[in-house]
């Protein structure tokens, strides 16, 4: 690993911005500070399927990482629910963003543990209209080190700089409802992905717990965000279980899946 950018990578890079070739040569560009095993690039907006604009999986790689990603697990990606907070910019390690009970979660256990991932970190880079497009840089093998994770988050500025001239007007990608980015009315708006979820049988006090559960928070750290007792949290979560006709949180999360499916 070197701590500093050489020129040629970066000269590379740039002469193949506005080209197909453009993310392989930023990827190439990051790999000579830390060497990674993945890399992919997705667009998001509110709550929108997200636009896949890069990634370098291998063919057999390619549907756990992107396809089942796009058709709902998406929702519960701490990447995907930070990316909507005013102001985030930056390089993220993905354990810091996510919820207290994260690796022990529905969406840990059954999609994210099928990635195979040691560690997984992302550039965050702001595009006008509210759009935001997420770099991730995966490592299979091991975790990235300090040092390596600071020598990547001294390049933020090139990153950034980078893929706002790649991809200037994703916003109207997803204001035209590409394929990419189409999706049920209904899930449009994260908010109500989770207030429809089991609206006929759960009350809106049951689908905030079905929520803050399946994003992987705690019964404690649920509670602390909803005012409420731990002890009420796990009521709640009887309650819903028995509403649903199911006993797990790996079968909440799959009906959950199924529910943005259909």
């Amino acid at each position: 690993m070197t701590d500093r950018l050489s020129a040629r990578p970066v000269a590379d890079m740039m002469l193949a911005l506005g080209t197909a070739q453009l993310p392989h040569r930023l990827a190439a560009m990051l790999r000579g500070i830390a060497p990674f095993t993945h890399t992919v690039a997705f667009g998001y907006h509110q709550a929108a399927r997200p636009l896949a604009l890069f990634d370098d999986f291998p063919a057999e790689k390619w549907q756990v990482f992107v396809g089942e990603y796009q058709a709902g697990p998406y929702l519960l990606d701490p990447f995907f629910l930070a990316s909507s907070r005013p102001g985030t910019a930056g390089l993220f390690r993905i354990k810091d963003l996510a919820p207290d009970r994260f690796y022990q979660g529905e969406y840990f256990r059954n999609y994210y543990i099928q990635t195979g991932l040691a560690e997984e970190i992302g550039y965050f880079v702001n595009l006008p209209g509210g759009v935001m497009v997420v770099l991730s840089l995966m490592r299979s093998d091991r975790v990235f080190t300090t040092r390596e994770f600071t020598a990547l988050q001294a390049v933020f500025p090139v990153v950034d700089a980078a893929i706002r001239l790649q991809w200037p007007s994703l916003l109207q990608r997803f204001s035209e409802g590409s394929a990419d980015a189409r999706q049920p009315r209904s899930d449009r708006n994260l908010g109500q992905a989770f207030e429809n979820f089991g609206q006929s049988l759960l009350t809106p006090r049951e689908r905030e717990v079905v929520e803050y559960t399946l994003k992987g928070h705690s019964g404690e750290a649920t509670g602390i965000i909803m005012n409420i007792a731990p002890g009420t949290v796990r009521i709640h979560r009887r309650n819903i279980y028995t509403k649903l006709g199911i006993s797990s949180q790996g079968e909440l999360f799959a009906r959950f899946i199924a529910t943005l499916a259909g």
